[in-house]
């Protein structure tokens, strides 16, 4: 079993580093808003597949908590962020 625990990891640690290349290469503002969602949510999965592992249920609470933030975080760049033709 922990073969498919070392496979999960590789794959979210790959995901993790592509997803990092995206933020740093991308050309617009919302390449760059789409790849730090993308880098939270794989953070999120990371932790719930740490707690998966290990039956540790105290880290929920901060899975709940970094996908408000998440979520409240991308809604304000979203609304107040600057187009990116406009100098």
């Amino acid at each position: 079993m922990s073969v498919v625990w070392v496979i999960v990891a590789t794959l979210l640690l790959v995901a993790a580093v592509l997803t990092a290349a995206r933020a740093l290469m991308g050309p617009t503002t919302l390449d760059r808003l789409v790849a730090l969602d993308t880098l939270i949510a794989l953070a999120m999965c990371g932790l719930a597949v740490w707690a998966a592992y290990s039956g540790d249920t105290t880290v929920v609470p901060g899975v709940v908590a970094l996908a408000l933030l998440s979520f409240v975080g991308s809604i304000a760049i979203a609304r107040f962020r600057v187009r990116d033709d406009q100098t």
